[in-house]
């Protein structure tokens, strides 16, 4: 069976250091549906793999099935550190986790699912930093960028949590709060009381294929105030569901052919837009997609003549915002 439910991100950063005690909140990932009746299964697969080139059997890290919080389930102490960072020529070694998705309960070890995401951990060769010591920016934001990929057509749902479980874990003499701002009327909507945030329709890349909004973030601690704000931005994934289009509703060119024309001339134009896809490489690709033929019983027809087909990127503009389509030409 397809798999339909998905990842908003295909990576997640975080920083592990020596000595977090176990049970340690690190990360939530979430997933987003197909259909309403699916529900998300989380997995980690048994492999840490190292600097991309080794592995090891995963005996820190463990994921909330039906959460998505990762988190740890034993303590990295300072001999782990070494073992884990041995051969690493990074500065900062880091170590990379598949969290893999289902609509089903995972049986053990089934590491084959189509939905996956990678999930990088940065070991810190020193204990956690005391929260006084952290900038704003820390303490509100991991070092992501906070941007996000929902496919179009899809049902609403919760994609991202602001709030670090990691900070809020250890640093609970501080108040953080967020605020998502947002133009009226975008499909987002920012949960005060769990820090997450929900797409609150189906999406259509026809009508808006980018969201930029600004995630804000202000830390209390005693009598001093500091804010941060950091850009939030949506993309939305297209789905192929909407026909090409002729301009002006014309299907047909006309071509007169005059004696003595030289070979290369150009005898008639057809023009046709395409709102939801755009050029793909290989051009191959696109060229195969749309075809141009001459329906003809004669050879000579066929021989002489033949369609050339070109196409570029355009953009549309519904509701004054920029749309990629693609415009063919034969």
């Amino acid at each position: 069976v397809a798999l339909g439910l998905y990842f908003p991100r295909k990576e997640y950063l975080e920083n592990v250091y020596i000595d977090e005690p176990a049970g340690m909140p690190l990360l939530h990932i979430h997933a987003l549906r197909d259909s309403r009746e699916e529900a998300a299964h989380f997995h980690l697969c048994q492999n840490l793999i190292i600097s991309r080139v080794r592995s090891h059997e995963n005996n820190w890290f463990q994921i909330k099935e039906k959460t998505g919080l990762l988190y740890l389930n034993k303590s990295l102490d300072r001999e782990d550190f070494n073992m884990l960072s041995v051969g690493n020529w990074m500065p900062l070694p880091k170590v990379m986790l598949y969290v893999f998705l289902s609509s089903h309960p995972f049986q053990e070890k089934e590491c084959d699912s189509a939905a996956r995401t990678v999930v990088f951990l940065s070991l810190i060769n020193a204990t956690a930093p005391a929260c006084s010591s952290l900038t704003a920016r820390q303490l509100c934001f991991t070092e992501m960028d906070l941007s996000f990929h929902i496919k179009e057509n899809k049902p609403p749902g919760t994609f991202y949590q602001l709030q670090l479980p990691s900070v809020h874990h250890l640093c609970q003499n501080l108040s953080i709060s967020y605020k998502l701002l947002a133009a009226e009327g975008v499909p987002f909507r920012y949960n005060e009381s769990t820090t997450s945030v929900r797409v609150t329709q189906r999406l259509d890349r026809e009508e808006r294929e980018r969201y930029e909004l600004i995630a804000k973030c202000t830390v209390i601690e005693g009598f001093r105030e500091m804010q941060v704000e950091v850009p939030f931005l949506v993309n939305v994934l297209d789905e192929d569901d909407s026909p090409p289009f002729l301009p002006n509703g014309t299907d047909t060119a006309d071509a007169v052919v005059e004696f003595n024309r030289k070979e290369g001339t150009v005898l008639s134009t057809l023009t046709v837009y395409d709102a939801d896809t755009t050029p793909i490489y290989p051009f191959e690709s696109s060229r195969k997609k749309y075809t141009g033929t001459i329906i003809t019983d004669d050879p000579w027809i066929r021989e002489t003549f033949r369609i050339e087909h070109i196409f570029d990127e355009i953009h549309f503009s519904p509701n004054g915002s920029q749309v990629r389509g693609t415009r063919h030409e034969y």
